[in-house]
């Protein structure tokens, strides 16, 4: 019987992610995503809402699927949560949103995932889909059990929702690690398919730079190690390092609740697109006259 996870190549689908400036400011780079893909709109702080907003509604409008990050410490109250997801349904036709904790300088009254989630407001305004994090290599500044007991509550709160639940990771660059942690939380009891982040084809000195930045470093380290330093300086990244064990997990281990990749388009989005529709990830020809970089 084939896995309904898979693409008639052999292949896990994928989502990507792009920034709202790049939505508003490039929508030619949504060409090389194909139709009904889920773009998440990322939110480090420096978007105002109305842009964010507008990202989404132009991804809607080309037949993707927005997942605006919902970043709990940004919203300096309920009210202003409560406006911008009633926006992003009401305006945007969002459906799909990513719960996170987020980072900022001042925290408002909603600190963590858990919280946006027990306001009730994603059933309230109809979303269908809620991501949630998750951290194979663990998170810098939360204990593994604070993690634990986090994603044990957020399936207490999905048994009260009407929400789809899953997980989404954050990149790495090794997979026996990842096998690991997905083994490790099924342990702990999760049920929630899981997206697996794997980083699109990049220049290494672009991956350090954000594995710094995300916290990733020992995965990269790893990385470097294997493939010598200086040759993967030189080379470039090769996202099948990991995107390819991951899909041999499915043939070894068909009960996984790995359901498919999550790519980070480092490289830019159309490099991202001509690597996952090559590979078979995504079902169609990028266009082959362009020269567009995200």
């Amino acid at each position: 019987m084939t896995d309904p996870r898979l693409t008639p190549q052999g292949r896990l689908a994928a989502s990507t992610e792009m920034s709202p400036k790049q939505v508003t400011e490039k929508s030619e780079l949504l060409d090389f995503i194909p139709a009904g893909t889920r773009v998440y709109v990322t939110d480090l702080g420096n978007a105002p809402e109305d842009m964010i907003v507008s990202a989404a509604r132009i991804l809607r409008d080309n037949g993707l699927t927005p997942v605006p990050h919902m970043a709990a410490r940004r919203y300096a109250s309920l009210d202003a949560f409560t406006r911008r997801i009633s926006r992003l349904t009401q305006e945007a036709g969002v459906t799909d949103v990513l719960a996170i904790a987020g980072e900022a300088d001042t925290s408002g009254p909603l600190t963590s995932s858990v919280a946006l989630l027990e306001t009730g407001l994603f059933d309230k305004l109809g979303i269908k889909t809620i991501a949630i994090a998750g951290h194979p290599e663990g998170a810098p500044d939360i204990k593994p059990e604070v993690i634990k007991s986090f994603l044990l509550r957020k399936h207490e709160l999905a048994l009260e929702s009407d929400a789809h639940f899953l997980l989404v990771t954050q990149f790495g660059f090794d997979p026996a690690r990842v096998n690991l942690w997905l083994d490790e939380i099924a342990a702990w009891g999760n049920k929630f398919p899981v997206h697996i982040g794997v980083a699109g084809p990049a220049k290494m000195t672009t991956l350090i730079k954000y594995a710094a930045f995300a916290g990733v470093e020992n995965s990269l380290n790893f990385l470097k190690k294997r493939g010598g330093s200086v040759v993967s300086m030189l080379a470039g990244y090769d996202p099948e390092t990991m995107a390819a064990p991951l899909e041999t997990r499915l043939q070894t281990r068909p009960h996984s609740q790995l359901a498919q990749l999550h790519v980070y388009p480092f490289g830019g989005i159309q490099k991202t697109g001509e690597w996952l529709a090559a590979r078979g990830s995504w079902s169609f020809r990028t266009p082959a006259s362009s020269t567009l970089t995200a």
